[in-house]
């Protein structure tokens, strides 16, 4: 996987991947690649959700009450 690919890439290619596999039109002799490529994708969204997440609890936790 690149190291430098965003968010919507990384959705926009499992989202690739899970046509082809509904289709019907992943290649056999690469289903193992593209299963392990999809793999390291959903863990690259996950913490991204997670990194992005904290980041806004972080965010919100430090901004002064208006009242």
């Amino acid at each position: 996987m690149k190291k430098d690919i965003t968010y919507t890439q990384a959705v926009n290619r499992l989202s690739e991947i899970m046509q082809q596999m509904e289709s019907g039109t992943l290649d056999v002799d690469a289903l193992t690649d593209t299963l392990k490529e999809a793999r390291e994708l959903l863990a690259f969204c996950k913490e991204k959700l997670r990194t992005v997440d904290q980041s806004i609890k972080e965010i919100t936790d430090s901004a002064p009450a208006q009242g």
